[in-house]
């Protein structure tokens, strides 16, 4: 019988998360508040839940990908919530940017009803999550890892061990902040050339061969040089949570 994943929350990189399971053998069911954001998945073999228990109640692995730690804590512990529906021996993993504080309540939570628990949230951007090549920074046991690490790897390509449970989120957090702040000098830099009258492919080239040069410059700069922001990778308010988190 194949293993059930449970996946609470089907945005931008959950809707991915969930296709690669699906590929990948595992039998899925999901939820979300906007149940139209299922359709998608449903179509590839998804179980829609009517609630966060119902997407637990059955499963081997519960995942929740939300916004912030209000939706985080409402899923987990409101009415209907994930963790007391989750079966006795699954592995509940927080994947979304949440504070390490929430996180480590959580795990606590968790861990007093003797079920294993990671936070594992990701890097990468919404084509990572489609291609199933993120890569995941992990809070929690070694022990805890090794039961789940087959799920993270049909999603990403790395996954590491940051250390104890809130780890893997401050390590998120530390990530996004270094992020965010090169994305912002470039946006700038992209704007004062424009400005400048300078030629955006030369600027393109100059940037790209410079000192300033890096991974996330190199995946964001077309787009900045383009002018062309349709179909987001990111949305900016989720940064300014990530920035307020930090």
């Amino acid at each position: 019988m194949a293993e059930r994943v449970a996946l609470i929350g089907v945005g931008i990189m959950g809707s991915g998360m969930a296709a690669n399971w699906l590929r990948k053998g595992f039998d899925v069911s999901v939820y979300n508040r906007t149940r139209a954001k299922t359709d998608g998945l449903a179509a590839l073999g998804a179980r829609v839940a009517e609630t966060p228990a119902d997407a637990a109640h059955d499963a081997d692995y519960v995942v929740a990908m939300v916004s912030d730690d209000d939706v985080s804590r409402a899923l987990w512990l409101g009415p209907d919530g994930a963790l007391a529906a989750a079966k006795p021996d699954a592995v509940l993993i927080e994947a979304s940017t949440l504070t390490p504080d929430w996180i480590r309540e959580l795990a606590a939570r968790v861990t007093e009803t003797g079920r294993g628990f990671l936070d594992a949230p990701v890097g990468g951007s919404k084509a990572a999550a489609a291609e199933g090549k993120l890569v995941m920074f992990v809070g929690g046991s070694a022990e805890t890892l090794a039961r789940a690490q087959h799920v993270l790897d049909a999603v990403s390509v790395k996954s590491t061990r940051i250390g104890d449970n809130g780890a893997g989120a401050t390590w998120k957090l530390i990530n996004n902040m270094m992020a965010g702040s090169q994305l912002a000098v470039l946006a700038e830099g992209i704007a004062l050339a424009r400005r400048a009258g300078i030629d955006m492919a030369l600027a393109e080239e100059l940037i790209r061969s410079g000192p300033t040069a890096s991974g996330m410059v190199g995946q964001k700069l077309p787009r900045l040089v383009a002018d062309s922001f349709d179909n987001p990778d990111f949305a900016l308010e989720m940064y300014a949570k990530d920035l307020r988190y930090i």
